[in-house]
Formats: C-alpha cells, sequence, structure tokens
C-alpha cells in the first residue's frame, strides 16, 4: 500500500519521483541501482546511479498469481559482473523494489518484493527476471513419506552441526582440473568415501563463497584424496585456493545412526511397506498363524 506522503506528493500533478531497487544476494553483498540522476540512500541502503539499471513495467495481480517484472542493465566491472552471474552469485537473490520522491526520500513505497529468477546475457547486457513473493506458493509444500530421509544434512529438520570435529575440514587442492575435479592430499583422519554426497566450499579466491555438491570421494593411485563434482563451480579454482569439505550422507537411516549419531532426528519412513506388501494375499500354500503375510 502506498503511503500517505508519497500519495500527496502524487496529487499534487507535479512530482519528483523515481525508482530504487536493492539487490541481496545469498552470500550476504547488497547493491542499490536507482533511475535517477544522482546517488540515493534510505533504510541503510545505497542506491547507485551510474549503473544503467533499469526496470520494465511491473505486473501486478490479484489473488494467488505471480507478480514479475524484469530488470535490465550493463555488465561492468563496478556493478553486475558477468563472471558472477556465470558463477550463479545471483541465483535466487532477494530483490525490493521503491517508487520514491528523490526530493524527499522518505516519501517513498515499495511496489515490488522477490527474487532473481532467470537470467540472460547478450552483448554486455543482462536481462533478469524478478519474481514476486507468490512464485513460493508454486513449490511443493509438506513432506514426503518415503523410506529416505526428506532433510537437508546440517539444516533445520536434520539439526546435526557440520562444523563438529570429524565432520569438515579444510584443505588446499594439490591440482584442479576444470573447476570439477579437485585432487587434496589423502586425509587420513577421514573414512573412505567420507565427502560422497557431500559439500564442497571455496573459502579463498575467486570463487570464495560459491559451493558444489560432491559427486565422489575416492583415493587414487598415487594416494591423493580425489573429490569430483556433478558440476563446475562456475569460477576459476587454483592450487592455492583454500576449500573446505563437509561430509555428505546417503539418507539411509543406517547413515544417520552410525555416521552422525543423529537417528533421532531422522525424517525418512525406513519401515514402510514395499509395493510387493500391497499385493500379498493368504493362500492355502502357506502358514495363516495371524502373522504378516508373505509371499
Amino acid at each position: 500500500m502506498m503511503g500517505g506522503a508519497l500519495q500527496a506528493h502524487l496529487a499534487t500533478g507535479t512530482t519528483t519521483i523515481c525508482r530504487a531497487w536493492a539487490l541481496i544476494r545469498r552470500d550476504g553483498r547488497v547493491l542499490g541501482f536507482t533511475d535517477h540522476d544522482r546517488d540515493l540512500a534510505f533504510e541503510g541502503y545505497f542506491f547507485r546511479a551510474d549503473t544503467g539499471l533499469t526496470a520494465r513495467a511491473l505486473q501486478q495481480t490479484t489473488g494467488l498469481s505471480v507478480d514479475n517484472t524484469e530488470a535490465m542493465g550493463a555488465l561492468s566491472d563496478a556493478a553486475i559482473t558477468e563472471a558472477d552471474i556465470i558463477a550463479g552469485r545471483y541465483d535466487g537473490a532477494e530483490v525490493i523494489a521503491w517508487l520514491v520522491n528523490w526530493a524527499d526520500v522518505g516519501e517513498r513505497s515499495v511496489q515490488f518484493r522477490g527474487t532473481v529468477g532467470e537470467i540472460t546475457r547478450s552483448g554486455g547486457s543482462f536481462t533478469a527476471e524478478l519474481r514476486g513473493l507468490a512464485e513460493r506458493l508454486n513449490q511443493p509444500q509438506g513432506r514426503v513419506y518415503q523410506r529416505s530421509c526428506s532433510a537437508v544434512l546440517g539444516g533445520a529438520g536434520c539439526g546435526f552441526d557440520l562444523t563438529q570435529p570429524g565432520f569438515a575440514t579444510l584443505a588446499t587442492p594439490v591440482t584442479v582440473e576444470g573447476q570439477r575435479l579437485f585432487r587434496f592430499p589423502p586425509l587420513p583422519e577421514f573414512a573412505a568415501r567420507w565427502f560422497d554426497r557431500g559439500t564442497l566450499i571455496a573459502k579463498s579466491g575467486a570463487a570464495a563463497g560459491l559451493r558444489g555438491i560432491i559427486k565422489s570421494d575416492r583415493l587414487d593411485q598415487d594416494g591423493q584424496r580425489v573429490i569430483e563434482l556433478w558440476q563446475d563451480l562456475g569460477a576459476a579454482v587454483t592450487p592455492q585456493d583454500e576449500m573446505q569439505l563437509l561430509a555428505g550422507c546417503d539418507r539411509r537411516a543406517e547413515t544417520c545412526r552410525e555416521k552422525f549419531n543423529n537417528f533421532l532426528n531422522f525424517r525418512g519412513f525406513p519401515h514402510i511397506p514395499g509395493e510387493d506388501w500391497l499385493t500379498a494375499y493368504p493362500t492355502s500354500a502357506t502358514v495363516n498363524d495371524g502373522g504378516s503375510l508373505r509371499r
């Protein structure tokens, strides 16, 4: 809803209105933009005027339909770079857009709040789809009844602290192949395949803050620990960059109990009967003593 002060300003017929956007990335970095010809600042955000970022008209709907719009701008070293887009640093970033009186920034109103969707790049510029808060209603809700655990390791549902000794380590790769294959020293304190399905996080270098899901953890013929990701990190990694390795989980009840001693927080249903149980029936060839049906 538009604030009274801004509404009164618009009612005068002679306005000093512009738009401002705050972009909050998942790594905590905040960027501010405005289509005014000078910088603005309010609510702890600083909005730069020389970024060339513009936005198309906001499409707002009633009901549960998703509000959406697009932001367009030039790729530059000072603001949004192509390298950061490729690395996925803007994926899912939070966006807040205001209509503001640049002569008195106290007169403003939030016009849009949501997240960054698909980003396309072409000819030194980019176009970012912005999705409103109603987009979250399109995501599946609730729990799935399945044998394996539905929680994310280390997340709120799991409750396990991955930073405790024995489940995470910092290491520097010996060699790097294509930002997907990393060879580390043997790391003998961790059992074989300890990091399968775990997480690799870059702590320094150009890829700092980026993370990847570990596809496999193995020892090669030279005794080096080989960590392979499902996808490239998206930014250059060198053997001098420090990496953090977090233990992985295959979501089985046995792993939760024996590897993490966390079975009380297991979010699966390991005792659900299989599909064969649905077709089981009593026969004269089996013992019918009131026990479970077997085929």
